[in-house]
């Protein structure tokens, strides 16, 4: 043994580099977390598109009803009193055969003011049954569509 060479040493070894699997534990509550935020999405926009579809619905039938009735102004207040009962099917059944000032009463609470007890909404009791009787049926039918579209944004509030 030749002294002054010394022992032989080796080199420093380096381990391997890592391989892409598995992922390290933070990209794994990544991958959890952005599953979690596209299942909260898709959510989202499935009920919104819901909601959408929902409001089209009931104002094409308010529409019909409307058209329906378009001349004869005892025939619209019947249907828009009917349109309305059934509106309030869908949220207070009970609220639908609320009679007379009640049911004017329900009306105005679902909005700002008493538009329905004092307002043009009143005709709601009496023209179905008065043929002659002469009101302003644009009123009625902006005040029926204005309650529609409040109840239908309560509606989608509770969802």
């Amino acid at each position: 043994m030749n002294p002054a060479a010394g022992p032989t040493l080796r080199d420093i070894h380096l381990p391997p580099p890592p391989g892409w699997w598995p992922p390290a534990p933070g990209w794994w509550l990544l991958g959890l977390a952005i599953v979690l935020c596209g299942i909260f999405a898709f959510k989202k926009l499935y009920t919104m598109q819901n909601t959408r579809r929902t409001r089209k619905a009931v104002m094409t039938e308010l529409d019909r009803y409307i058209d329906a009735a378009r001349g004869d102004p005892a025939a619209l207040a019947a249907a828009l009193s009917q349109f309305l009962r059934r509106m309030a099917l869908r949220d207070t059944p009970a609220a639908a055969a609320l009679p007379d000032e009640r049911w004017l009463r329900y009306l105005d609470s679902h909005l700002v003011g008493d538009e329905f007890a004092r307002g043009v909404g009143r005709v709601l009791l009496d023209a179905p049954f008065r043929p002659a009787q002469a009101y302003d049926c644009a009123a009625l039918i902006a005040l029926v569509r204005r309650w529609t579209r409040n109840a239908l944004d309560a509606e989608a509030g509770r969802v």
